[in-house]
């Protein structure tokens, strides 16, 4: 059994919470993905729910499946958005971004009446921090904007594409993942510090938004905190 089947049950167990009337936020991601197919799955039952997404690839998969992805632009409100995590501790404090998309899920979160996150056993952390901080940056700048960002003793490198080009954001940014040498003592402070930077959107630091968390086991069990 993998994280696969744990991210397949925490995606089902979250999907049981989406009621008739309900609009949707839909993160980004392979935990994500798990959920998305769920609620296609109970669409198709009859469940009337309409969508916002966080990503092109989350609103592809859910408008093939035959779900209304609505413009988030002309939502009356946000019900309830559905999302993974790279990383998350015991307060609820995550590192999100390992797929780029994090700006975009951090202003879906706030949006919704609440945020429900999904993971497996493996992104649970005692202290977040090991995983990579992405930072997304301003094109305009951006050398003066990095320069900024590693003389506060950040380390880290623009991400990439597999061909080897830089990584652009579907926002037309760049990324800056910064990787610490050991989990930060207050990443609320590390937060503040970087977003102080012009060129700075966001980082990948999500706090205060999490509210119940599904933690999904490779034996298709779930428990919810």
């Amino acid at each position: 059994m993998s994280h696969h089947e744990a991210k397949i049950a925490a995606g089902k167990k979250a999907a049981e919470w989406i009621a008739d009337g309900m609009i949707v936020g839909l993160g980004s991601g392979s935990t994500a993905e798990c959920f998305i197919d769920s609620l296609i799955e109970l669409c198709k039952e009859g469940l009337k729910i309409e969508a916002v997404a966080s990503s092109r690839a989350s609103a592809e998969r859910a408008r093939k499946g035959g779900i209304a992805v609505m413009d988030i632009n002309s939502v009356p409100r946000i019900d309830i958005t559905v999302d993974g995590a790279d990383e998350i501790d015991s307060e609820k404090r995550m590192i999100k971004g390992g797929g780029g998309a994090h700006v975009r899920e951090k202003i879906l979160a706030a949006a919704s009446k609440e945020m429900v996150v999904i993971v497996d056993e493996s992104k649970l952390v005692g202290t977040i921090g090991r995983a990579k901080l992405p930072v997304e940056v301003l094109f305009f700048g951006s050398p003066s904007t990095r320069k900024q960002i590693e003389e506060m003793g950040y380390k880290g490198k623009w991400r990439l594409q597999k061909d080897g080009t830089l990584f652009i954001t579907e926002n037309g940014n760049l990324l800056f993942d910064i990787q610490f040498e050991s989990p930060p003592l207050s990443p609320e402070q590390d937060h503040f510090n970087l977003t102080q930077i012009p060129g700075v959107v966001d980082t990948g630091f999500f706090f205060r938004l999490a509210g119940r968390v599904i933690i999904g086991y490779p034996d298709g069990t779930t428990r919810v905190q």
